[in-house]
């Protein structure tokens, strides 16, 4: 079994734990052991083309489907409620039914074509169905959200989320820091992703070192 894939893998799900969740410094130890752990059973055990049983997928309400609706409230202003439909939107996020979730900000996005929110949304949802992956169509609704108000960050910031997941931890550097250059200094989220870009340099120095 060739090691690199699951080494990725590895380094990847560790740093969008710490990254995006904010796994506490103290608890990364921990986190990685168990990681690794889990890994090299699967590696030693685990058969990917061992033919599987197909069962129908449960929904699930997680802490992280909150996260992600929590972290993109970040960027938008408090103040400022969203559509009817990015909220039941974000219901159906909540429960992990992110094709509802893409179905309803379609329509968000018909009914006001410049609401950015409802465009970021969307991008998160159908990453969040295709599982991680960053496909055409979530590319296009990061892509909408940014050209019609390019001083939002909201778009980059998951975005880089994004191409993290899909081991491009490069890209989300280059964003992310964009992000922090356009931001005003006395942007509420700076210091909060000032840390997460500490973070993500820390994680890559390691790499290369250990490359």
């Amino acid at each position: 079994m060739n090691w690199l894939p699951i080494l990725l893998l590895g380094v990847v799900t560790f740093a969008a734990t710490v990254l995006l969740l904010k796994l506490p410094k103290a608890g990364w130890t921990l986190f990685g052991a168990a990681l690794l752990f889990g890994l090299t059973g699967y590696a030693v055990q685990g058969w990917p083309e061992y033919p599987g049983a197909p069962k129908a997928a449960a929904v699930q309400v997680t802490e992280g489907n909150e996260l992600m609706i929590e972290a993109r409230r970040v960027y938008f202003d408090p103040e400022s409620i969203p559509s009817r439909f990015v909220t039941v939107a974000d219901a159906f996020a909540r429960k992990g039914q992110y094709q509802d979730a893409a179905n309803m900000l379609r329509n968000a996005v018909q009914d006001d074509p410049r609401d950015v929110e409802a465009w970021v949304a969307m991008g998160n949802a159908l990453v969040e169905h295709a599982a991680g992956s960053l496909t055409p169509p979530a590319m296009y609704a990061y892509a909408r959200a940014e050209r019609i108000d390019p001083a939002n960050p909201a778009p980059k910031y998951f975005l880089g989320i994004a191409h993290l997941r899909n081991g491009r931890p490069l890209e989300t550097r280059n964003l992310w820091a964009q992000m922090l250059e356009d931001a005003p200094s006395d942007a509420e989220w700076r210091p909060d992703m000032q840390l997460r870009l500490d973070r993500l340099d820390q994680l890559l120095a390691q790499t290369a070192a250990q490359q």
